[in-house]
């Protein structure tokens, strides 16, 4: 790893990188927890090795005997032995590559597994506020470079050290004098690393930063196509685009000259070494200091030295790129959390509302000190002009974000005090984002209830008028959709998440625009649907059809960020304030 530590992330927009420190003792827990599994391979591996050693030990060996003297039969034994050796080697080696790769996919799968748990549990606002652009180059880009450096190198820099280590050391038993020469490029070595090190992890800190950059502004760029088509908006994100593109260019050609300098430098210190060893040794050979054949034990070793040491170089430089993308999934984990579960108890399913406010950015309220009660089993309606602060009402009385100022109670505790999965079970929001999942349709609609039985999940499809559609798919509950699977129009994919609702079956709802994919028909007829299946339940309906309010028991008129209004659909249009020019408008229309 590094010995540099990677600067924290200083932008509060952008999700923190852990210090070197952090991924130390990240890799020293991952490592511990699977000992066992890398001490085989450190087992297997040291054998492969002493076995390639036998080689050229016995090479000197035959050469110094037959300088010597000897017969023909001790020859053949000897090189029968070296033939032995190379089988083991051979067998050996392919045990520790397999174990060595078995180790590699264990690791990876429990770091990917505890890197999606973290991500899962990422309080929204944290991720709002970096983007989409740096968690998907976290979850995808630094993923990826993590895989490739735990499943071939970390085995193959232990396979190299080992390999470097015992050659040493049986250079250094064989003849101490000669095997000085073995490190007449340390120094190469030592000042190379130590220049490429200090500027490897800031070099590629900036390629991942930048490409985090560069996916945000794609990803941004093809879900808001149309808009940008609509507002001939094209060029302006050309440029930025464009921009993004050069500071990427710019980043890795950086770290590409440090490589160009790295890797010839390296190469140099390893390639003088069997020169030196063989002019070294014949000049201590001419003065009767050693033999001819330690000379020709040690060149080999110098020569065997060179492929580990090369592999070395290469997989320290993939390391390098793996420690800035391991910095980057652990400091996944350093998100503070939004919020502290107090482990009080509701007394109750009333939802109330005090004196809420919320700032997207500090020093803007959005929110201006709202106050609203929700009467146990009501249908609340809350309608406005856009931009009013409807949704981020609804997100407040969710839960989904801590108020910046006031409280959002349950039974008197604070909906931020609640463990998610508690919190899940009183109040949930379903908005006008969809999202389906890689899977089967009952893999989705059990993310809501893992418990749930093939007759509940079509109770579910049932309230929400997707039986039909569903039992005439391929496979019916089993039919694969998400990526690469059945394709599911907009309305489709809204009606799973509604039917995921009625499975969590929370007391209280928050619908924010949950059936604007839905033609305003097919609207209507599944909201009188779901009226049967809310029986009981307290719903917040946030809507732009004013039917959903003409059916709600109470009608708060959200403007501004207040409630300048609240109260039944008749009382409010007899009272002629903004919800009757809104109901006259609709009407009109």
């Amino acid at each position: 790893m590094s010995a540099t530590a990677p600067p924290p992330s200083s932008d509060p927009r952008r999700l923190p990188v852990a210090d070197s420190a952090e991924v130390r003792r990240t890799v020293a827990r991952l490592f511990h927890r699977h000992r066992g599994s890398l001490g085989g391979v450190a087992v297997l591996h040291t054998l492969a090795a002493l076995a390639g050693l036998t080689g050229p030990f016995l090479l000197g060996r035959i050469i110094d005997e037959t300088t010597a003297g000897t017969t023909l039969a001790r020859v053949d034994t000897l090189a029968l032995v070296l033939l032995a050796a190379v089988v083991v080697q051979a067998v050996v080696t392919r045990f520790a590559q397999r174990l060595s790769m078995v180790f590699g996919e264990r690791v990876f799968a429990e770091l990917r597994e505890e890197f999606m748990a973290t991500a899962t549990r990422l309080p929204l606002s944290t991720v709002e506020k970096a983007g989409t652009g740096d968690l998907v180059a976290r979850t995808t880009n630094d993923v990826n470079k993590l895989a490739h450096a735990v499943r071939f190198g970390v085995p193959r820099v232990l396979v190299c050290v080992v390999t470097l280590t015992l050659t040493l050391v049986a250079s250094f038993l064989a003849d101490p004098l000669v095997a000085l020469a073995l490190l007449v490029g340390v120094p190469i070595i030592v000042f190379t690393l130590r220049w490429y090190l200090r500027r490897a992890t800031p070099g590629y800190l900036r390629v991942s930063s930048a490409f985090a950059t560069l996916n945000g502004t794609v990803t941004e760029a093809v879900e808001g196509a149309r808009t940008t088509e609509a507002l001939w908006l094209g060029a302006g994100l050309r440029r930025r685009l464009r921009g993004d593109l050069a500071e990427t260019f710019t980043a890795e050609s950086h770290t590409l000259r440090l490589r160009q300098r790295l890797i010839p430098g390296l190469d140099t210190a390893v390639a003088i070494a069997p020169i030196a060893v063989v002019l070294w040794g014949a000049w201590l050979a001419s003065q009767g200091l050693t033999t001819v054949g330690t000379v020709a034990t040690l060149a080999v070793y110098a020569h065997q030295m060179g492929g580990p040491v090369f592999d070395l170089v290469f997989w320290l430089d993939e390391l390098q790129v793996a420690a800035v993308a391991l910095a980057r999934v652990v400091g996944v984990g350093l998100v503070a959390p939004d919020r502290e579960v107090s482990g009080a108890v509701p007394a109750s399913e009333e939802v109330r509302a005090a004196a809420v406010r919320y700032a997207y950015t500090p020093g803007r309220d959005v929110l201006h000190g709202v106050d609203l009660d929700l009467r146990p089993g009501e249908r609340l309606a809350v309608v406005g002009p856009s931009g009013a602060g409807k949704s981020t009402l609804g997100r407040m009385l969710a839960g989904i974000h801590p108020p910046t100022g006031g409280t959002v109670t349950v039974g008197g505790v604070p909906l931020v005090d609640l463990p998610l999965e508690d919190l899940r079970g009183h109040v949930a929001l379903v908005t006008q984002e969809h999202h389906v999942f890689v899977g089967t349709l009952a893999e989705n609609l059990r993310l809501a209830d893992t418990g749930a039985t093939d007759d509940a999940l079509w109770d579910a499809l049932g309230a929400v008028d997707a039986r039909g559609w569903v039992r005439a798919l391929p496979d019916g509950l089993a039919t694969e959709v998400g990526s690469g699977g059945h394709p599911l129009t907009p309305a489709q994919a809204q009606q799973v998440a509604l039917a995921r609702l009625v499975l969590l079956d929370p007391h209280t709802l928050v619908l924010d625009e949950a059936t604007s994919l839905l033609d305003p028909r097919a609207a209507r007829h599944l909201e009188q649907s779901l009226n049967a299946v809310l029986a009981g339940r307290t719903v917040v309906a946030i809507a732009h059809r004013l039917h959903t309010a003409h059916d709600a028991d109470r009608v708060a008129v959200v403007d501004g960020g207040r409630i300048t209004e609240i109260g039944s659909h008749d009382d409010l249009v007899a009272a002629g304030g903004d919800y009757a020019r809104l109901w006259h408008s609709w009407q009109a229309d």
